[in-house]
């Protein structure tokens, strides 16, 4: 399993989001600016975030995208899973439509190994939020300005 580009730029994009004020809405071209990241593939990735549901656009003047959920509520396993990020270690192990299926399942004997791994990396990336990401950045911040050392949130 190897989170790819896409994925990391998905998650970093709803970090931004979520460090916003959360009542406005906040312009791709501005996101893409803070994240350093292509404006045209930032579109690209937020409109699958919006069909998935963990956010919303807003037209016109001011317009922009919003979180659909609180922090508190979207895991990075979501923002993955929205993104289309395979969290899957084998074929055997993907739950997805397109997986192709283990001739060997039955007989493997390694099958559980796999198995137990990828619920183990599921449940991580579902027991973190964009909440607890904002709050391990800040504790971040504060110990970093309390050691003196400079700190960028986002």
């Amino acid at each position: 399993m190897r989170i790819t580009t896409k994925g990391r730029y998905a998650l970093r994009a709803m970090t931004n989001l979520a460090l916003s004020d959360t009542t406005k809405p906040k312009a791709i071209k501005s996101i893409a600016a803070e994240e350093e990241i292509s404006p045209e593939f930032l579109e690209q990735i937020f409109f699958k975030l919006k069909k998935a549901g963990v956010i919303s656009s807003v037209r016109g003047p001011g317009g922009g995208f919003i979180l659909h959920q609180q922090p508190r509520e979207i895991t990075v396993r979501a923002i993955f899973e929205a993104v289309d990020e395979g969290l899957d270690l084998t074929p055997c192990t993907s739950c997805s439509d397109d997986a192709i299926p283990c001739t060997k399942m039955d007989t493997c004997l390694v099958h559980n190994v796999w198995k137990e791994a990828s619920e183990k990396i599921n449940s991580f990336f579902d027991s973190i939020t964009l909440q607890k990401i904002m709050d391990d950045a800040q504790n971040s911040e504060v110990n970093n300005l309390l050691s003196g050392e400079d700190v960028k949130i986002g």
